[in-house]
């Protein structure tokens, strides 16, 4: 984890602190970004809904354009620390948080940016999510037999699991645009089989994790704003269950689009209601952690992300059941998601400022 460290007369030159840009570093692009995604998907019509969409995303593009670049350069200028954080345990989970932003940023270029990019927004994000796909899944493959070697079971350790089921999210977007017919299906059994591989994954995550956690208590104070990161699956599935069968219609028989709609309500109902436990749980823990002094680091990112992912999810299911109090819902989790938003950022942009979050 990013450490808070000497004051700013002492803190490293720019070439150093490229050491230690980690991959967790992308939490901030999916935190921020996220915010445009769930904006463009609330349900609920309010003044400068657009102008915040297209803010968050445009913020969220620049942050990713400077930390690839970032990143590029620590693997290559820094390469005995980039291959330390990438076999450490600690650090490892946090590299599913590349797929996801480019993932985020791809959906908001399809969802805002056309205005912007018109006829490229299609293209650029259907690149973005190729990429984050295949990116995401070799995450998938690769990273958890590097956190089981002399790892803590964790809420991080669903990092490299989410991807394929943002995935999925963010795929059913992308299938309306596609000719009608064998184009379609395609790409929606893609996203069915996304979603359900990343669900098995993340249940057989969760159940590790669960019994370490039930046998060996909480895990340190500053890894505890990690519990907040199931939901991001949570809310993830819920999306993608009802956009799916949402643009179902053009792909399949129109009985089975039905069934697929059906499934979607049913299946969001379900583990909207494990949602909501999870939520309050993590609430507790927080303000836990808070009372007994958590200190700022880059872990708070997690409570940005799998809000906005419970936001959209909402939206999805608000719209596929014209439940107005859903719909309320996904307005509330996007306030509170720009509420924690402008906490977390405030601390991290002091962090960058004194360098204090670029510390070995």
């Amino acid at each position: 984890m990013l450490t808070t460290a000497a004051p700013p007369s002492a803190g490293p030159t720019p070439h150093r602190a490229l050491a230690h840009v980690t991959p967790n570093w992308f939490g901030v692009v999916m935190g921020t970004g996220i915010i445009a995604v769930g904006a463009a998907s609330l349900p609920l019509e309010f003044p400068g809904r657009e102008a915040l969409a297209r803010t968050f995303w445009l913020l969220a593009t620049a942050e990713l354009l400077v930390l690839s670049v970032a990143f590029a350069a620590h693997w290559i200028r820094h390469r005995e620390h980039a291959l330390g954080y990438a076999r450490n345990p600690a650090t490892t989970p946090f590299y599913g948080a590349l797929p996801m932003a480019l993932l985020t940023v791809g959906a908001g270029s399809l969802a805002v940016g056309s205005d912007l990019l018109g006829p490229f927004a299609i293209g650029i994000s259907a690149s973005l999510w190729v990429v984050g796909t295949v990116t995401g899944i070799a995450a998938l493959v690769a990273v958890p037999p590097r956190m089981r070697c002399g790892g803590t079971p964790s809420p991080a350790w669903l990092m490299p699991v989410v991807p394929p089921m943002v995935s999925a999210t963010t795929g059913a977007a992308l299938i309306p645009h596609l000719p009608e017919g064998a184009a379609q299906l395609t790409l929606l059994l893609t996203c069915y089989a996304l979603f359900g591989t990343a669900l098995a994954a993340a249940l057989a995550t969760v159940s590790v994790v669960a019994v370490h956690t039930y046998r060996n208590g909480l895990p340190t104070l500053q890894a505890l704003p990690t519990f907040w990161i199931p939901l991001g699956v949570i809310g993830q599935s819920i999306a993608a269950a009802n956009l799916l069968g949402r643009v179902s219609v053009g792909a399949v028989d129109p009985s089975v689009a039905a069934d697929l709609r059906t499934f979607g309500v049913g299946y969001g109902i379900v583990t909207g209601a494990v949602g909501v436990l999870a939520f309050c749980c993590a609430c507790l823990l927080t303000a836990h952690a808070t009372g007994r002094g958590l200190r700022f680091s880059m872990t708070w990112w997690s409570f940005t992300f799998p809000v906005g992912a419970c936001a959209v999810g909402a939206a999805a299911l608000g719209t596929a059941t014209e439940s107005l109090a859903v719909q309320r819902l996904s307005a509330a989790l996007l306030v509170l998601l720009i509420g924690a938003w402008l906490v977390v950022a405030a601390h991290t942009a002091r962090g960058v400022w004194t360098r204090t979050l670029f510390a070995g």
